[in-house]
């Protein structure tokens, strides 16, 4: 059933039930919720992406139900905490397929609980995953909307390489696949550019002192800094650079630094600080202005900070809706079929899905204080070949 055409069908009814109140119960009940488990960090080293994350996702959820749902169908959103090991996060989901019947599912978390969510639905249930992330997803039934370094990097590095002079780069990240992934690729382009990697180690997520990491980044001569550190490594990492007093002759890139994140780092330690998203709170489009209006007016000017990561799950509700619309069922068989060339209408503009990924404008932002401000966007920038 087409949203337009539940809508009618639900002014019918509400006519029959003015004569007949049972007849209103009776159909009200006639399609079950359609239970979907949003999977966000709650705890761990991302717990600070989370409640922006619930944010955005319940929005658009509420957004979907009031024109009518997916199918006809409201959706029920069981929020479940993944900012836990692959192996329990992978648990979680099963119990909530399973046991509670759970039928899709968007996912906003690292890239090791994917691979272990992938391994586990084996393309029997639809699953949207929206951060930033390394490439290269092709599983069935699993869609991807998170920019890849194709994306984020491609254009990227060129422009701080012109525009800021950095020609000697240090890599430091996490040590899992989105970091070690996301380097490979910003090898060939930081090669590209003409520049050269002079350095490069990977962290474990609890890490919390630097001053040896800042050492070697000292030592090793470079002007430029990319950082695939995640949530409070990469808080406490950036505050240690500014302390090191590397902050005003090195530029920084992030490809995960938000506005929760520069808050924690804070005003006085981002200075020469740079962040590649296909969104910030602060673009000024009329689609992006509008649903940050949304966004303060349902949760109050105090909540949490939009930003690219809480913000790509109010899309992953869109996109979940759009392809399950021009599938005209849930089945992930039937959503595979129709998922190429599905668009829908967001914050970011329109998107366009093709080999499960989507092409979008690229932002590069600098940190002004403890806000980021939008220096160049680059329009339309494909994802890659991830499943060529």
């Amino acid at each position: 059933m087409k949203r337009r055409d539940f809508i009618k069908t639900s002014i019918a009814t509400a006519a029959v039930a003015a004569a007949a109140p049972g007849v209103l119960l009776k159909r009200a009940h006639a399609a079950d919720p359609l239970k979907v488990g949003i999977l966000i960090p709650l705890s761990g080293p991302a717990g600070l992406f989370g409640p922006s994350s619930q944010n955005c996702a319940q929005l658009a959820v509420d957004e979907v139900n009031a024109g009518g749902g997916i199918l006809g169908r409201m959706i029920e959103p069981v929020y479940v905490d993944v900012g836990v090991p692959p192996a329990e996060a992978s648990q979680a989901a099963l119990k909530l397929w399973k046991g509670g019947g759970a039928e899709a599912f968007i996912g906003m978390h690292d890239s090791a609980v994917r691979g272990a969510l992938t391994n586990l639905f084996k393309g029997q249930v639809p699953y949207v995953y929206t951060p930033v992330y390394e490439g290269g997803e092709c599983s069935p039934g699993t869609y991807v909307l998170g920019e890849t370094p194709a994306q984020q990097l491609a254009p990227v590095i060129p422009w701080i390489a012109s525009e800021k002079g950095a020609s000697k780069w240090y890599l430091i990240g996490n040590d899992y696949n989105w970091p070690r992934d996301t380097n490979a690729a910003a090898k060939g382009y930081i090669a590209e550019s003409g520049g050269e990697v002079v350095g490069e180690e990977y962290l474990p997520f609890t890490a919390d002192n630097f001053d040896s990491n800042l050492a070697k980044i000292k030592d090793s001569g470079a002007n430029a800094v990319m950082i695939t550190l995640v949530g409070g490594a990469s808080v406490g990492f950036n505050r240690a650079f500014a302390s090191f007093g590397l902050a005003d002759s090195v530029t920084r890139l992030g490809t995960l630094i938000e506005e929760n994140t520069l808050a924690g780092i804070g005003a006085e330690n981002s200075k020469n600080l740079h962040s590649s998203a296909g969104y910030f709170g602060s673009i000024d489009t009329p689609a992006a202005k509008a649903f940050a209006e949304k966004y303060f007016a349902k949760f109050g000017a105090d909540a949490a900070a939009l930003n690219a990561l809480g913000q790509s799950c109010y899309d992953g509700v869109l996109l979940l809706d759009a392809i399950a619309e021009k599938a005209g069922s849930l089945d992930a068989a039937a959503m595979d079929a129709a998922a190429d060339g599905t668009s829908y209408e967001g914050p970011r503009g329109k998107a366009t899905m093709n080999a499960r990924h989507v092409s979008k404008d690229i932002y590069l932002a600098e940190a002004d204080g403890a806000a980021f401000k939008v220096v160049q966007t680059f329009s339309d920038v494909a994802p890659g070949n991830n499943c060529g």
